[in-house]
């Protein structure tokens, strides 16, 4: 089987009539007919029942032609983006990103998409860790900024930098202290968490210690307003990164302390599937994501070790 036999088997499906088909193709009935006949022997199963007034296709028709479509399209793809790639990045690209990200490099991805790839439609999907994992792996985006994903054999995810995670809440609970606070104290304070599961991995790099914070929550939310709402009005303080709560620790409304023995931490990857090849336009943005992630880290405007 190949792309001929298909767009040959497609002329007589839409035909439903050999003579018809050939003048559409500008092929000979007969070389049609034998085009057929090979990919029903191929197939070992009839794709048309021969009728007086034409071809009326069977189930095992119906089915080829659906893959033949997508089949043929998906070669005009590649021979297009092959031939044009190089010289215009254009078509769509859908990036997910979990909150940090997108208040990181967010508005400075759009910006750079939209002055240098005019040709290019981004779709930009903010949403928590667990679920902007979920996005991609029900392909829905392209390329994600997930925390801590799973070891997935269909998932690549590329380590990019590794976050210090802090105490956060209200002077009047975790006080105003500049001293860094020990896990043990932060275990024995109110937490407010993430829902369980992927979502809540995204917090912490070790299982063990998220866990330990895990058992002292008395919210598990699975909404940023309604976290950073709970967290100004003191209903228990939270891990999270400074950026985070950046506005609300330069209000002051919120503050933060350090946490050691041990110290937390949380790594970001930019993550893709396996089983979906690389476009021109995934391989531009992705260069373009770590380079707008290593200008904020280089700048002091995203707190992170770079590990790439």
């Amino acid at each position: 089987m190949d792309s001929r036999q298909l767009r040959y088997f497609i002329a007589v499906y839409e035909q439903r009539n050999l003579s018809r088909a050939a003048d559409q193709t500008s092929v000979a009935q007969s070389a049609l007919s034998h085009h057929i006949s090979n990919l029903e022997a191929e197939f070992a199963t009839p794709l048309f029942e021969r009728k007086p007034r034409g071809m009326e296709p069977t189930a095992a028709g119906e089915r080829l032609y659906e893959h033949a479509r997508i089949i043929l399209r998906a070669m005009a793809a590649a021979e297009r983006e092959i031939k044009e790639g190089r010289t215009s990045i254009a078509g769509e690209i859908s990036i997910g990103m979990a909150n940090s990200g997108m208040k990181a490099i967010g508005v400075a991805l759009m910006q750079a998409v939209l002055a240098k790839y005019p040709n290019l439609k981004l779709s930009l999907t903010e949403s928590l860790s667990g679920a902007t994992l979920l996005h991609l792996m029900a392909s829905e985006v392209d390329l994600a900024l997930v925390y801590n994903p799973p070891a997935e054999k269909e998932l690549v995810a590329e380590p990019v930098l590794e976050e210090q995670m802090v105490c956060v809440g209200t002077a009047k609970l975790i006080g105003r202290s500049k001293a860094p606070m020990r896990f043990d104290e932060l275990a024995q304070l109110p937490q407010i968490m993430l829902l369980h599961g992927l979502s809540s991995r995204a917090l912490l790099d070790d299982p063990v210690l998220l866990k330990r914070l895990e058992a002292k929550a008395i919210l598990h939310l699975n909404s940023i307003s309604g976290t950073i709402g709970a967290l100004l009005a003191g209903l228990g303080c939270a891990i999270a990164t400074r950026l985070f709560v950046k506005e609300q620790l330069a209000a002051g409304t919120l503050v933060a302390r350090e946490v050691v023995e041990p110290t937390l931490t949380r790594t970001l990857y930019l993550c893709r599937l396996r089983n979906r090849p690389m476009t021109y336009a995934m391989e531009e943005m992705r260069r373009l994501i770590l380079t707008l992630i290593a200008d904020q880290v280089g700048r002091g405007g995203w707190q992170a070790r770079l590990l790439y």
